[in-house]
């Protein structure tokens, strides 16, 4: 199991330096990847009143492509992940573009996690349906995995017309990981699994990463999703499972036995999230995570 961190960008500095120290300081520490949230606009909430919104206007996040090609140029072995990516309201030959050449000067280090997301705002400032994001996505996978790992392609579909086009550079990795997140349940917006995303899910992503829930319903949830991988043909252990654990201080007695329980239950990566406990900068972020490898000096 590979154990990684949220990057905590809406609790610490935006400038170079903090994102410098944070990205060097992690991979020092032994830490296999960085996973980062993706929001292009926030709402205003003033305007948009009784609305749920995790994030809002004031909550700052880098672009995550352009902040891990940042990463990238400053670290030698730490991964990435979008997580997610809010692919269905970008345009797909870009980001195929995009993820490639970040692929190539990180050195095959990138897993491209996606997702349809919430944020009607971003979906209205970028000029995309928010109504048919589920149904963009597959064909936007086709899209990319084809650009991906096909010196030319010529293809045809409800929303993409790639006239005998290729990319260049290829990426290192023929294709990229697609990891898709959702599928659980979302108690923030007080919603429960969806099993279509779950089978869409097991049928065409290379792993999935689940929404924080409890470890029982996630279990009951990965079960589902293993009958629906081998219903598809699919061996269960080679689609990837990734997870999170909130690093909160009032649970650091339980680090390092939640860390087991999940590997009991077959998760293949762990993100550490640092946020949502008062906590603010990278030297603080950064001093919680030290206290996770002291708790938990396996993993470590």
């Amino acid at each position: 199991m590979q154990i990684g961190v949220i990057y905590p960008q809406t609790e610490m500095e935006t400038d170079p330096g903090a994102v410098q120290q944070f990205a060097q300081t992690v991979e020092a520490m032994g830490f296999s990847h960085v996973l980062a949230f993706d929001h292009v606009v926030g709402a205003n909430r003033a305007s948009r009143p009784g609305q749920t919104l995790p994030y809002d206007l004031d909550s700052s996040f880098h672009e995550p492509l352009v902040l891990f090609s940042f990463m990238a140029a400053r670290t030698t072995k730490l991964g990435f992940i979008t997580g997610v990516l809010i692919l269905t309201q970008r345009q797909s030959v870009l980001v195929a573009k995009q993820a490639a050449c970040l692929d190539v000067l990180s050195g095959g280090r990138l897993r491209l996690g996606v997702g349809s997301g919430w944020n009607l705002a971003e979906y209205e400032a970028l000029g995309m349906a928010f109504e048919t994001r589920g149904a963009r996505i597959e064909e936007q996978i086709a899209v990319m995995r084809a650009l991906w790992t096909e010196r030319t392609v010529d293809f045809r579909g409800k929303e993409h017309l790639i006239p005998d086009a290729g990319l260049n550079p290829l990426p290192v990795q023929r294709p990229i990981p697609v990891w898709f997140g959702g599928g659980g349940d979302r108690p923030h917006f007080g919603q429960t699994a969806n099993l279509k995303v779950v089978r869409r899910i097991a049928r065409i992503g290379d792993g999935w990463i689940q929404p924080k829930m409890p470890l029982p319903r996630a279990q009951e949830l990965t079960e589902v999703f293993r009958g629906y991988c081998r219903e598809y043909g699919r061996d269960p252990g080679s689609v990837g499972i990734e997870v999170r654990i909130d690093l909160s201080l009032a649970t650091q007695g339980d680090w390092a036995e939640e860390l087991k329980a999940w590997e009991g239950m077959g998760a293949s990566h762990v993100s550490l999230s640092t946020m949502g406990d008062g906590l603010f900068g990278v030297d603080a972020h950064l001093e919680r995570l030290k206290l996770f490898r002291d708790a938990a000096p396996a993993a470590s």
